[in-house]
């Protein structure tokens, strides 16, 4: 089956306040910002029928915004837009080290940051980044706005915790401490156009004696949603990375992901590889973007 624009009801939306007028008003459409992953269920004749929401006129929803405390991206910022910010670049390395590896340029120029949130694939670039700096997303509807935890977005595959009638708005990042270690890493069948494996995005502050003073680190397409590794940070707290506490925390990795087999890989290869990552990290073999 193919694409058949004339079964289809495509709505443009000028403006914020349009977005969501027209939100409330249709609440089953879907949303088109960039369209890299919605085209392609239209190419497959997955959209006939179907009313799409157009917001990627929507300029408000497009600024990125850095200040002291921290910045803010509008859904609508693309990947290739906020890898042209210095400021955003500098300040959030690991987050534009994923866009970088989005796709290739053209879907960086055209894929937006929150159309990759509202996909809520499991494999989502961004999210390891945007799970370890604890981004917030605002969502918007005609009835007002509000902010949820990143970790509170994604409720399954696919699925978000947002209502019929709420869009994204913006996410917003606060500026973290200058840390001791920062990591992405991006496992996947080849270095460009590939779906990951899995993903890794880690901070690392050390206290004046060489203890850990705090571990944030994620993993995506490793279970239906990104994961921070909790146990695994919490056990550390306090104390030196020596040899018994690296592999206590890379044993307590497997409690916070569940994995699986899939086209792209297997379950045991995908632990396996999450392990070694977490662990060089650890030691500090790995690190850097």
């Amino acid at each position: 089956m193919r694409g058949d624009a004339a079964s289809m009801t495509l709505l443009r939306a000028k403006s914020a306040a349009d977005a969501l007028r027209l939100r409330a008003r249709n609440p089953a459409a879907l949303p088109l910002a960039g369209g890299t992953d919605l085209m392609v269920h239209w190419n497959a004749g997955l959209l006939n029928g179907r009313t799409v929401l157009d917001i990627s006129a929507v300029k408000d929803w497009r600024r990125i915004k850095v200040g002291k405390d921290g910045a803010e991206v509008g859904a609508l910022a693309t990947h290739a837009a906020l890898l042209r910010q210095p400021a955003v670049v500098a300040g959030w390395p690991l987050l534009t080290a994923a866009c970088g590896l989005v796709g290739g340029p053209q879907i960086q120029a055209r894929g937006t940051l929150g159309g990759n949130i509202a996909n809520a694939s499991p494999a989502g670039d961004t999210f390891p980044p945007l799970a370890v700096y604890e981004a917030r997303v605002r969502v918007a509807s005609s009835a007002g706005s509000r902010e949820l935890a990143f970790s509170e977005v994604f409720t399954g595959v696919k699925k978000t915790s947002l209502k019929p009638d709420e869009l994204i708005e913006s996410i917003y990042l606060p500026r973290p401490a200058k840390p001791a270690r920062q990591l992405f890493r991006k496992v996947g069948t080849r270095a460009a156009q590939a779906i990951s494996k899995t993903m890794a995005a880690g901070l690392l502050w050390l206290d004046k004696k060489g203890a850990v003073g705090e571990l944030r680190f994620a993993l995506g397409s490793m279970a239906p949603t990104v994961r921070r590794l909790r146990k695994a940070e919490q056990a550390v707290r306090g104390r030196k990375l020596d040899r018994e506490t690296i592999d206590l925390a890379v044993k307590l990795l497997a409690s916070d992901v569940s994995p699986i087999d899939d086209i792209r890989s297997t379950r045991l290869y995908r632990l396996r590889a999450a392990e070694n990552i977490f662990r060089g990290f650890l030691e500090g073999r790995l690190e850097g973007v």
